[in-house]
């Protein structure tokens, strides 16, 4: 009978996105602009939202945090696998994709959460307005901030905590361009039930129960924006940019995380992790941005100061 290896491995091998190497080339590139545009977008949107007294609020403290969060989430994944293009090198070290994994897991939840935050701020801001500014004070948003961090850090590090039991046997290659939780436990050979009922659990309250608190918000907001008539325009446009960045996110996160897994193939695993790990982060400055004329005032404000130097 064959002796299996139960030595953990050092190192997994990522296959990317193509091996052929002007698909490589091409993809080094797209994937450059992507991660600057992001970086750069989100960036912007703090220091906006920063320097701009008229953003000093609620909607705008959750929206820079938004971008914090979304830059972290990038950097995590794209700067690597750039580096393994440019460097034609497909190795990772098991520490260094175990962190990959807490990480990206940890910024990944923490926007859960944080996105149900700022579906609760719209409500009250449409719902409660004469209230607003007591019930979204400055010591509320921060314990808000808070408490997204800190449930992601737990779930995440319970999450990273099972997954570094188990073993990874003989030569361990990853057909994905970054080290994601479901692509790692499918080369495990130890057995994954315990990791599985985990993802359950963390699935469960960082996406079901999350959107479940979005829709009612949006369900009650809906209900006054019906009533309030002439005024409605400006309320629907400070919520349609946060409903389309949360169809967006955990459209694709329940995809990945919610759905059976015989029912994956790799191509659209790798397409989906490439839209809401690289696509959605760019794009959320950009949709903020563009319904917002707050924002677009003070990145003007920005320009302007950027032309004079």
């Amino acid at each position: 009978m064959e002796i299996v290896n139960q030595t953990r491995t050092d190192e997994f091998i990522l296959l990317g996105l193509s091996e052929n190497p002007k698909i490589q080339l091409l993809l080094f590139h797209l994937f450059l602009l992507l991660y600057v545009s992001t970086v750069v977008g989100n960036f912007l949107l703090v220091v906006a939202v920063r320097i701009d007294r008229r953003l000093h609020h609620s909607m705008y403290f959750f929206l820079s945090n938004l971008s914090i969060l979304d830059i972290c989430y990038t950097s995590i994944i794209v700067p690597k696998m750039l580096v393994n293009i440019a460097l034609s090198s497909k190795n990772i070290s098991f520490t260094g994709c175990l962190l990959q994994v807490y990480f990206y897991l940890f910024m990944g939840e923490t926007e859960c959460i944080l996105l149900a935050f700022m579906a609760y701020d719209r409500y009250v801001a449409i719902c409660h307005p004469l209230h607003y500014s007591v019930i979204m004070n400055t010591m509320s948003c921060v314990r808000m901030i808070s408490v997204s961090w800190v449930v992601g850090c737990i779930i995440s590090s319970s999450d990273i905590y099972f997954m570094y039991q188990l073993r990874f046997c003989g030569p361990v290659t990853i057909d994905h361009f970054f080290c994601e939780a479901p692509s790692l436990l499918q080369l495990s050979c130890s057995d994954i039930s315990v990791n599985n009922i985990v993802t359950l659990v963390g699935s469960f309250i960082l996406l079901i129960v999350p959107v479940c608190l979005i829709l009612f918000s949006y369900v009650q907001i809906f209900v006054v924006l019906v009533k309030i008539g002439s005024r409605k325009h400006k309320a629907i446009s400070t919520s349609v940019s946060h409903i389309t960045v949360v169809i967006i996110f955990y459209g694709t996160a329940s995809f990945m995380y919610m759905r059976p897994r015989y029912s994956s193939t790799e191509v659209t695993d790798k397409l989906m992790s490439v839209f809401y790990t690289v696509v959605t982060p760019m794009l959320n400055p950009l949709i903020y941005s563009l319904r917002n004329k707050d924002v677009q005032r003070a990145l003007r404000q920005i320009k302007k100061c950027i032309s004079v130097l």
